[in-house]
């Protein structure tokens, strides 16, 4: 995996991060809107538009919202992958490969026409598929 961003923000303030895949014509886009924090996948065209969208939290139920949160966003070497890691832990990947999306708490269910999955959970067996470790 390559980290393309490396930023530090503070969860519940107003937030957009965006990454381009390296190679392909797509990319990602970390959002925290001061209510949520949501990850969606993107086409890169004259009209981009959303994908796919991950649930990655709800500010009121983060406790240590006033401490800086670094937030990384990684793809893989052929930039078919990419990765959301808040903190050092990985919290969502979406593969273009495959149309599929994943995160931790698997919201929102799969009701859009891209992402060709309906199990949304991040599990650590996903993240051995993903980074070919056997211990996350």
């Amino acid at each position: 995996m390559i980290v393309q961003i490396t930023q530090t923000y503070k969860i519940g303030h107003d937030t957009f991060i965006h990454s381009f895949s390296p190679t392909q014509n797509f990319g990602v886009a970390f959002e925290d809107d001061m209510t949520t924090g949501f990850f969606y996948a993107i086409n890169k065209s004259e009209q981009p538009e959303v994908l796919d969208g991950l649930h990655i939290y709800d500010v009121a139920e983060i406790t240590e919202k006033t401490l800086p949160t670094e937030l990384q966003i990684g793809w893989s070497e052929d930039g078919w992958i990419a990765f959301l890691i808040i903190n050092k832990h990985y919290h969502a990947i979406f593969d273009f490969g495959l149309r599929a999306g994943y995160c931790r708490n698997g919201i929102p269910e799969n009701t859009g026409d891209w992402a060709l999955i309906n199990d949304r959970q991040l599990t650590d067996e996903i993240m051995v598929k993903y980074l070919s470790v056997d211990k996350i």
